[in-house]
């Protein structure tokens, strides 16, 4: 009987589930959507009951697909910085999961800020206070429910950990307890610093293990038998970087998913950006560092977009905005959340310059392409000024199916841009490094490309764009609004 992983990637707005072979061929697929609630005007939340559910609808899917294929191991890819509360005794949830775009406690971090806190954050963790980052929205948990010894608090990894080995394992991975704003990435533990600033007890939170340490067995997990090891658990955006082949400073990945992530490996955890995330994108043997920036609203950019022009979804508004040869000068900013990385800027508000009597839907969905093409563009910008420069962008996710995206991100970024073959990125690569373990390997080839796209954009009209885009950015800030 064929052997394989099972592959579950825990996403924003779905669950996937993937049986990967050991030469990383996909020999079945299974998928379920989870709903995202927004109920308050930057609240983001989810039911992590229906998360749960979705895993195990996905997994059966994916395991009906393929009778005559015997599961090897399991293996999680996640949303990283999204938190909840949960029973340590039943594994049901205790609260609503808060996501990683929820700025609801924006006031709470300005008011670390404005004590002084937010140096000896970045000084430990690598990151940037900011309400995307898990320990804020940790904080607000603890406050909200008053929790006692049956509680235990988390990421999404940890969560599916506990409920997929029926409770026996409380564990975090490293790369995702890298985004929480409590791990000190240097000894690659918890801060008691940063517990004690945010008013966390760390009985409440689970152990921190490598990549590949192990996370128990299952038990109860659904179509899948008891006993079955948990092999291997990354961030999605990390595993997405692994299976790119990004190993090494120079390489670098952008994921085009609700929000995007542009990451690429560094040379260790010093010298911390202070307009990029420093992350630990994986532990074998040794930690290894990458430089990322998190971008909040990409594919949520043509979503919010489609209802502006009465289109169904982000494919469809892609598709509109190809109608036309460009914005007509119109220049959009995505700011409904404010403004991530490399700006950081939350107070910041979205906005479109150069509407005209004869602004069509056509040309605004065409401004919202580009302003995705844009927001990556300034990352890349800031990693190409404090790290190695890239030669190419590697791109994956359900947004670099757009053959219009995709152009216009190597117009924009004036060098080549590498689409994967496959946009299930994230289980792929979660599965790769499992197998890599087993046979005693450093990583795997990269996923198979699917085309390469070539800059056609001239420098004159690239830096023309470019600038508009700054001004914009400029007009949106909150300071600039005052004035």
């Amino acid at each position: 009987m064929p052997h394989a992983l099972l592959a579950i990637d825990q996403g924003t707005t779905n669950t996937k589930a993937l049986l990967v072979a050991e030469d990383g061929r996909v020999l079945a697929y299974g998928s379920s959507a989870v709903p995202l609630d927004l109920p308050r005007p930057a609240w983001f939340e989810q039911d992590a009951d229906v998360i749960w559910t979705s895993v195990l609808d996905a997994a059966a899917q994916c395991l009906a697909a393929a009778p005559e294929v015997a599961v090897a191991g399991v293996t999680v890819s996640a949303q990283r910085e999204s938190v909840l509360a949960w029973s340590r005794s039943t594994g049901r949830p205790l609260s609503r999961l808060i996501g990683w775009q929820d700025a609801r406690t924006t006031e709470f971090c300005a008011r670390l800020a404005a004590e002084g806190a937010g140096e000896d954050i970045r000084a430990r963790t690598g990151l940037r206070l900011d309400p995307m980052f898990s320990a804020p929205k940790l904080r607000w948990l603890v406050d909200a429910l008053d929790p006692g010894d049956d509680v235990c608090l988390g990421t999404v990894d940890a969560y599916l950990v506990h409920r997929l080995t029926g409770g026996a394992v409380f564990a975090t991975e490293i790369g995702c307890a890298s985004r929480t704003l409590l791990l000190d990435i240097r000894k690659a533990a918890w801060s008691p610093e940063l517990l004690d600033l945010f008013g966390i007890a760390p009985e409440l939170l689970p152990e921190v293990r490598g990549s590949a340490a192990g996370f128990g067995v299952t038990a109860g997990f659904g179509a899948v038998p008891d006993g079955v090891p948990v092999r291997a658990v990354l961030g999605d955006s990390h595993a997405a970087l692994y299976a790119q082949g990004c190993h090494t400073p120079g390489t670098a990945k952008a994921t085009y998913g609700t929000g995007s992530s542009v990451m690429a490996p560094a040379d260790g955890v010093d010298g911390f950006s202070d307009r990029l995330s420093t992350t630990l994108a994986w532990q074998l043997a040794e930690p290894v560092a990458a430089l990322e920036g998190n971008i909040l609203a990409t594919g949520a950019a043509l979503e919010t977009t489609a209802g502006m022009v009465g289109v169904a979804d982000g494919e469809a508004v892609a598709a509109l905005a190809a109608t036309v040869d460009d914005a007509g000068g119109l220049v959009m900013v995505p700011a409904f959340a404010g403004l991530a990385a490399p700006h950081w800027d939350r107070g910041a508000r979205g906005l479109l310059l150069g509407l005209a009597r004869d602004t069509s839907p056509a040309r605004v969905a065409r401004a919202a392409i580009d302003a995705v093409a844009h927001q990556v563009c300034d990352v890349v910008e800031v990693i190409d000024q404090e790290s190695t420069p890239l030669t190419e962008l590697r791109a994956d996710g359900g947004g670099s199916r757009s053959e219009l995206l995709m152009q216009t991100q190597a117009d924009l970024l004036g060098r080549p841009v590498t689409v994967a073959a496959t946009s299930e990125l994230s289980a792929l690569g979660v599965a790769q490094l499992a197998w890599a373990v087993e046979h005693g390997e450093t990583g795997r080839a990269p996923a198979p490309v699917a085309r390469v796209y070539e800059p056609r954009l001239d420098a004159g009209r690239r830096a023309e764009a470019r600038a508009g885009w700054r001004d914009a950015v400029r007009r949106s800030s909150a300071t600039e609004a005052v004035r």
